[in-house]
């Protein structure tokens, strides 16, 4: 292999690198403006993560049944717009991501993406609710950014649960620094 090869395909496997790290940054992105939806989350950050001609989909009986499916950036914003008020329809939301799978296509414009997600929930009501999903993204760069063009959710599990944070006072141990 020449030199001039060998930095032909260092610089195409830097471009797959980098381009995985900007995908994990856009869905990390993603989901800490899921975490905080209310009326003043900035809808049109939340919408330019997806391309014109996105899809997004809730996947299996249950969440086909819950969310359904979204074709379009303004179909999409206007299901979060639905999430969008006051108060907040969610109380608390954080998504944990584990289990990430990023593959970059030898070009770096195109990518799948998977990763395992663990919902903990608070609805204005006060209910409470624990959700875990298979995430399925394919992603692709659009305009210089890499957007999702399909996220798909599979509910791997669901149950109501009691109240996340409690006032109880943390079990540790009785030594303090003074």
């Amino acid at each position: 292999m020449s030199l001039q090869q060998q930095v032909n395909e260092l610089e195409a496997r830097v471009r797959q690198l980098e381009s995985a790290g900007r995908i994990r940054a856009l869905v990390t992105r993603y989901m800490q403006l899921c975490d905080q939806l209310d009326a003043a989350t900035p809808l049109d950050e939340l919408a330019g993560l997806f391309t014109e001609d996105a899809l997004w989909e809730g996947k299996g009986a249950r969440y086909a049944a819950s969310f359904g499916g979204w074709r379009g950036r303004a179909a999409i914003a206007d299901m979060f717009r639905g999430y969008m008020r006051t108060p907040a329809h969610f109380a608390l939301n954080v998504h944990f991501l584990c289990s990430e799978h990023i593959e970059v296509d030898a070009d770096a414009r195109h990518a799948q993406a998977s990763w395992v997600m663990l919902q903990t929930s608070t609805f204005a009501s006060g209910a409470s609710h624990l959700n875990a999903a298979q995430l399925q993204l394919a992603l692709r760069e659009d305009a210089g950014q890499w957007r999702i063009a399909h996220f798909q959710t599979h509910n791997l599990f669901s149950r109501p649960t009691g109240a996340w944070n409690d006032a109880a006072e943390l079990p540790v141990p009785a030594a303090h620094l003074s």
